[in-house]
């Protein structure tokens, strides 16, 4: 098995249980706004929740930081696969990528 095979290079993140809502006819000005509608369709799908990760393609900058740092050969964003490796239920996806936003649904009960 060669090294591509064996870390998934070239190969899209797994989604599978997370719900993806792209809102891709939305024009936003800036990030603010992005996650602030992004923390709306959040509250309307999680109730509480938190977020864990996103992008801002405008200025180049995610959440954690830099955490695409050991993903520079990998088809998969930092940014992405912390989301997907901490929980995350929801990504929020603005303008095909300009803006993205992964969630996890937190229980206020326990």
């Amino acid at each position: 098995m060669g090294e591509e095979e064996s870390c998934g290079i070239g190969h899209p993140p797994d989604l599978n249980g997370v719900a993806v809502v792209s809102l891709d006819g939305e024009s936003l000005a800036d990030y603010r706004a992005a996650m602030a509608r992004a923390d709306k369709v959040a509250d309307e799908q999680l109730g509480s929740y938190m977020l864990l990760s996103w992008y801002d393609r405008d200025r180049d900058f995610e959440s954690p930081q830099h955490s695409s740092e050991c993903h520079q050969d990998s088809a998969t964003p930092g940014y992405v696969d912390y989301g997907l490796n901490h929980g995350a239920t929801l990504k929020v996806e603005f303008e095909q990528g300009r803006f993205v936003f992964f969630y996890m649904p937190v229980d206020l009960q326990a």
